[in-house]
């Protein structure tokens, strides 16, 4: 499984102006990254969304503020849970604050990692960007979404299979009936073709399985 390394982190840091770069923090996002019930919300997610960032940073407005909501946006995932966006943006402040970041800088770190709770945005560039970001797995090659509907899967195996199709083809009905699964130009010239191919696939595979 790939996680960024320690440069990548010190990257993210300096871009976004911070005084120091709490190593303690890469460790414990590093920790709770591979926690055992995490399969697809992991280390890998980050190392990917990271990675499609990077393609599209020069269009942001503040490219190393999205970058430490990227890597805290999941830093709290239980999927019993509602409340993992809220707990994840407290932990991104604490440490923007250790990085000796403005509480203006925090805030912003903090409603960006919110942003991926609804997957909604409200005509702020870089929240448009993260959710992008987010979402870009639905827009992946069939068996990488294939794969990622494999590993959200086991991360609700205990949730019974005729309730789990019913709920995620409605989550995934959600997102296909939207006008644009994308915001930004740059990822709905990308990946919004290939998602909506992979969200009807994957909607007809569930409600198949519940006839």
């Amino acid at each position: 499984m790939s996680w960024p390394e320690r440069k990548r982190w010190l990257e993210s840091w300096r871009a976004a102006g911070a005084e120091v770069a709490p190593m303690d923090w890469y460790v414990r996002l590093s920790a709770a990254y591979s926690e055992t019930h995490r399969y697809y919300h992991n280390q890998q997610h980050i190392f990917e969304c990271l990675a499609e960032f990077a393609s599209a940073r020069c269009l942001a407005r503040q490219p190393g503020i999205v970058d430490l909501a990227l890597w805290f946006h999941d830093a709290v995932y239980d999927p019993r849970s509602s409340d993992n966006e809220e707990r994840s943006a407290e932990l991104a402040q604490r440490s923007c604050a250790d990085a000796g970041l403005s509480q203006d800088a925090a805030r912003t770190v903090a409603q960006l990692v919110m942003a991926t709770k609804t997957h909604e945005c409200t005509g702020d560039l870089d929240a448009a960007m993260m959710v992008d970001v987010d979402l870009s797995i639905l827009g992946r090659d069939v068996d990488r979404f294939c794969e990622y509907e494999r590993q959200i899967r086991q991360e609700y195996a205990w949730v019974p299979d005729p309730i789990f199709a019913s709920k995620r083809a409605e989550i995934l009905n959600r997102f296909l009936s939207r006008p644009r699964l994308f915001t930004t130009d740059w990822f709905f010239r990308k990946y919004e073709l290939q998602a909506r191919q992979n969200l009807e696939l994957s909607i007809q595979n569930l409600t198949s399985s519940l006839a």
